[in-house]
């Protein structure tokens, strides 16, 4: 990709993750399921300090401290044409439509429709994924009506494609570099949300353990990047 100008940065604070872990008291974590995590096999080699999933309760998300975002590269209308519509990870038998997500009012992302569970988002101000950049997607774990459309994804191994098509026609592939759960006190905001020159994808859920009390411990984060272009 040479030395190209750096995509523009997902402010962590736009991206407030505990938007995505407590919106309600989750279904599966109330009937005692809990969905797959992630082995410190699948971590990065050199890693932010991991949470315990047997972590005690919420703290105050960090993502919420930070600068406010900024836009991205041109119009969103005339990325329009990379936008994604659909995501698939094989391995793990996803295969879902994608809307685009934005900012409630108080400058958190929004998250897709709890009646929808089989619906990905993208966070649309960011990178499109196949773009420079990181481009972001999050997606409910369950609902209170069962299983989402990432309930599995901590069952993701390194080196497995997810694949992301676009609505020009056009596939953008990526392979899996790392899975890792944090605790909403330890979320590496820096880590995941961060610009980079090259095309990046951080597929985001709810995870890190799961309380009665105040839901989702935490989160699963997904690391990939891009292999191709089709």
């Amino acid at each position: 990709m040479g030395h190209k100008r750096p995509a523009p940065v997902v402010s962590t604070k736009t991206l407030a993750v505990v938007m995505i872990t407590g919106i309600v008291l989750l279904y599966t974590g109330l009937r005692g399921e809990t969905a797959p995590q992630p082995s410190a096999a699948q971590a990065h080699a050199v890693s932010a300090p991991r949470s315990s999933a047997a972590a005690g309760g919420a703290s105050p998300d960090p993502v919420r401290q930070t600068a406010d975002p900024t836009p991205p590269n041109g119009p969103t209308g005339s990325r329009s044409l990379s936008a994604p519509i659909r995501l698939r990870i094989p391995a793990i038998g996803v295969d879902t439509p994608m809307m685009e997500l934005g900012l409630d009012p108080d400058g958190a992302l929004e998250v897709p429709p709890a009646d929808n569970p089989n619906l990905a988002g993208w966070y649309a101000d960011g990178p499109a994924p196949g773009e420079s950049g990181t481009a972001v997607v999050a997606g409910h774990v369950d609902t209170p009506t069962g299983r989402a459309v990432f309930y599995p994804l901590g069952a993701v191994t390194q080196g497995s494609t997810v694949e992301v098509v676009r609505r020009d026609g056009r596939i953008a592939r990526f392979a899996v570099q790392a899975v890792e759960a944090y605790s909403k006190s330890e979320f590496p905001s820096r880590k995941v949300y961060r610009s980079t020159a090259q095309p990046q994808l951080r597929i985001i859920t709810c995870g890190g353990g799961y309380s009665k009390d105040t839901g989702y411990l935490g989160n699963v984060v997904v690391y990939a990047s891009l292999i191709g272009l089709d």
